[in-house]
């Protein structure tokens, strides 16, 4: 694997991150309009899956835009070394088997009427929480990553870096459940 696949380093991090936003906005600027707000049978749409993504990314931009002063008396330092990347992956993979959901973080039931401006909107919250991410990552030095935690509704208590593992993983993740999805409807 390449450095972006697995990122180790800070600065690896905020390159995967830059080349994943690339590739997120160019992989679901490719459906049509129609497509984009159709479910994929009973899993969600796409539009649904980019909601979903921007409703998880938010809450880590926020969180890692407050001072380490305050998430270390909210959420405690971290009591172990962080996970390596693949590690990481395999740990979220095993916590889905297990029947781990989106929770709170699923998208709301909601509908417009103007597709089109609702897809732009939809889109630039996307382009929004990940543009306000991949600015607070860049403020974190690299061991700082490993000394602080934040709370995961399915994991518990992550390193910082971990969590950013997670978020750059939950986007490929999604896409490529999404690929599988279609790629299944079509086989039908």
């Amino acid at each position: 694997m390449t450095a972006i696949d697995a990122p180790r380093t800070h600065d690896e991090i905020v390159r995967a991150f830059d080349q994943q936003e690339t590739d997120s906005v160019a992989y679901w600027n490719a459906f049509d309009t129609a497509a984009f707000f159709r479910r994929i049978g009973p899993s969600w749409s796409p539009a649904e899956t980019v909601r979903h993504l921007s409703k998880s990314t938010r809450p880590v931009a926020k969180a890692l835009a407050m001072p380490a002063l305050v998430l270390r008396f909210m959420f405690g330092r971290a009591r172990r070394p962080s996970m390596t990347y693949d590690d990481f992956c395999h740990r979220y993979r095993q916590a889905l088997s297990e029947g781990g959901q989106a929770g709170r973080f699923a998208p709301s039931e909601r509908s417009e009427s103007d597709l089109e401006a609702w897809r732009r909107s939809i889109m630039a919250e996307f382009t929004q929480a990940s543009g306000a991410l991949r600015k607070t990552i860049a403020r974190w030095p690299d061991g700082r990553l490993d000394r602080l935690q934040l709370p995961h509704p399915l994991l518990g208590k992550l390193t910082v870096r971990e969590m950013l593992f997670f978020t750059l993983y939950h986007q490929r993740h999604h896409i490529a459940v999404v690929k599988r999805h279609l790629a299944e409807q079509h086989a039908v």
